[in-house]
């Protein structure tokens, strides 16, 4: 039977599953491409937008970009011999106990995210909503990093960029200042407030698995598979239980350009689950929001709609993001020498045969030391 000859394929997939030495990327750069995939997700936003308004209905729009985003990323894995190793691999971390099987719902949290914009940026405003936002997300950075979730171990943020973390949070809402009505009930607002802060703390928390997931299937196109997937299912189910209230009563787009906003996420997710096990979930976050603000901003000023202007206000945040970014990346070399130490007290470790405790099935790809 075919299934019984040995094809290049079969042959390859051996050296494809023998972990490799993660590849060090310097924290400068990380923090660039990290913000590269900010810039992303400003660009899918405002495509998102469009067509929302094309719709009349902001569900359908966000269900039709994580369905695009899911289609082409599973075709990409069914057809590319490499993908289905990778996928191949993953199901295996799963069943060894190496992977929580819990992760592959990490896609859920983004579809969150765009349901907590839809239900509360009417009531809250779109600057309130993004503070609320990104304040979650911050310190959810800090918090995961802080424990460790879904790393090596932990990373305890340091000074610089506990600093950046407070510059990034003060330069947002300087950014988004001239939205800021001064007409909102804060007595209104404060349940409404819940849903962004929520969303942003669950945010570095899917990053954290997202990395974890990369690792266990040697590839960041295997976390983005997972979550545009468990995204769009969420998506369409939340469509389909609005439509029972509320029908959307656009027409769908058939414009090229409509359907972008999935390919740009998943540049945007494929970017975040490479670094995260490399930067640490916080300093990928504040490059993000950096990255998101300057987009917006490029976008305000290159392509505006509805008639935007920018202020001086969102300039000068926007500038700001990249000091914080800047202050939190400063001690990079020194972050170089924690991680080596971090690698050769576990090369002792091992040496003495004292991990044995877990047992090395217990170990993903990420935490194996490079030999």
């Amino acid at each position: 039977m075919t299934a019984d000859r040995v094809t290049p394929d079969d042959a390859a997939t051996s050296t494809a599953d023998t972990p490799r030495p993660r590849v060090h990327i310097p924290a400068p750069v990380g923090a660039l491409l990290a913000i590269v995939g900010g810039v992303a997700f400003a660009f899918q936003s405002r495509i998102n937008g469009a067509v929302a308004g094309q719709f009349h209905d902001g569900f359908a729009a966000a269900a039709l970009s994580f369905g695009v985003g899911a289609v082409v990323l599973l075709i990409g894995v069914a057809l590319v011999p490499a993908g289905r190793r990778r996928a191949a691999r993953l199901i295996r971390a799963i069943r060894s106990g190496d992977l929580p099987a819990w992760y592959l719902v990490a896609g859920a949290i983004g579809a969150n995210v765009v349901l907590a914009q839809s239900l509360t940026v009417a009531i809250l405003g779109v600057a309130i909503f993004t503070v609320s936002l990104v304040a979650g997300q911050t310190i959810s950075g800090v918090l995961v990093d802080a424990t460790g979730f879904g790393a090596r171990e932990p990373r305890p943020p340091s000074r610089w960029r506990l600093i950046g973390s407070v510059l990034t949070i003060i330069a947002v809402v300087w950014a988004v200042s001239p939205d800021f009505s001064g007409s909102t009930d804060l007595g209104a607002v404060i349940g409404p407030l819940v849903l962004p802060v929520i969303s942003g703390l669950l945010y570095g928390f899917q990053q954290a698995m997202n990395g974890r997931i990369g690792a266990a299937a040697g590839t960041p196109m295997i976390p983005a598979t997972t979550n545009f997937t468990a995204g769009a299912i969420v998506l369409v189910i939340a469509w389909a239980i609005k439509q029972a209230f509320v029908p959307t009563t656009g027409t769908f787009p058939t414009a090229w350009w409509a359907f972008l906003p999935g390919p740009l996420g998943i540049v945007a997710v494929s970017l975040s689950a490479l670094l995260a096990p490399r930067l640490g979930v916080l300093l990928l976050g504040l490059g993000t929001i950096a990255g998101q603000l300057l987009g917006s901003l490029g976008l305000d000023l290159f392509a505006p709609a509805g008639g935007a202007h920018v202020a001086a206000a969102t300039i000068g945040g926007t500038a700001l993001t990249f000091v914080a970014v800047l202050v939190a990346t400063l001690p990079w070399q020194s972050q170089r020498r924690f991680a080596d130490a971090g690698r050769r007290a576990r090369q002792e470790q091992e040496s003495h045969g004292n991990d044995d405790v877990d047992g090395p099935a217990r170990r993903t790809d990420a935490d194996r030391p490079a030999r």
